[in-house]
């Protein structure tokens, strides 16, 4: 538990907690971690509970006391403004010996299989509904570094349904886009730590215009997970400066790869017609 994020950790203990303790972690949760950062009794009255039942949800969660959880809230906010050269230097003052094929390697399974333990099963397969259904508009849109992420998802969902827009990381033609927004449409995100002012207004946005957010994020959690509960969160630490997309790039292909199952008549159908597109244009070189 100790790698855990204390919004994992909230997550994950959240259906065994007392009425008054999930009240507090729901507070806590709703401005993360900005909204634990007070004292216990400041803590406490933001979430109309007892400074007890701040103390027995501390202890739940495995740490010493308030004290000790908020130091690790501490070093979460140092780590979500952490840049990559001071990313660079704490990983190389403990690096280890091993060869970095197998560092990384092992950081990144472990990123994968702490990322998966977290995730609602429920919520994902809701996700994926929602993206599935063709009455829907999806929108898609990145961050500085996430954009890449938000490509590779638009440019297999647009194969697999009709209705895709990748929206342009240029904040100042969102307007545009925005303008043909409906309720009930879809907006998928991706932001991680050092998370994005207009991300976050784009989202605000988009949730007054009544859209449903998916938010693919770190395990800090992008302030847009306020906006929507279909959230899913990703560990990201590498050894490196940089972090790792690996375990946000299997969430989002295991999401196009259940969308692409409950519509497969309607994907076969227009994946049928691009390969004869393909064929037509000569794109790829073929050996028979």
């Amino acid at each position: 538990m100790s790698n855990q994020a204390v919004s994992e950790r909230l997550q994950a203990q959240f259906n065994q907690l007392t009425r008054a303790e999930r009240q507090l972690a729901d507070t806590i949760l709703m401005n993360y971690p900005a909204s634990a950062l007070g004292s216990i009794t400041s803590v406490a009255k933001k979430a109309s509970v007892s400074t007890p039942t701040v103390g027995r949800l501390v202890l739940k969660l495995g740490f010493l006391g308030f004290a000790d959880f908020q130091a690790q809230l501490r070093m979460e906010v140092e780590a979500t403004l952490s840049n990559p050269i001071v990313k660079h230097e704490k990983w190389a003052d403990s690096a280890p010996d091993a060869h970095i094929l197998n560092r990384f390697t092992d950081a990144v399974i472990d990123n994968i299989k702490q990322s998966i333990a977290h995730i609602d099963t429920q919520k994902f397969d809701n996700s994926c509904k929602l993206l599935a259904d063709e009455k829907r508009c999806i929108y898609v849109i990145g961050g500085r570094l996430t954009h890449a992420l938000a490509e590779y998802f638009f440019l297999h969902m647009q194969v697999v349904r009709p209705n895709i827009t990748h929206i342009e990381p240029a904040s100042n033609v969102w307007p545009h886009y925005l303008l043909n927004l409906k309720p009930g449409d879809v907006i998928v995100i991706m932001d991680v730590r050092r998370y994005e002012n207009n991300t976050l207004k784009l989202a605000n946005m988009a949730a007054a215009k009544g859209a449903e957010i998916i938010l693919f994020t770190d395990q800090w959690v992008s302030p847009i997970g306020q906006l929507t509960d279909k959230v899913f969160s990703a560990r990201i630490i590498a050894p490196s400066a940089w972090d790792s997309s690996v375990s946000s790039l299997m969430l989002i292909e295991s999401m196009i790869a259940q969308v692409q199952e409950l519509i497969w008549p309607q994907a076969k159908q227009r994946l049928e017609q691009l390969e004869a597109m393909f064929d037509d244009t000569q794109l790829f070189k073929k050996f028979v």
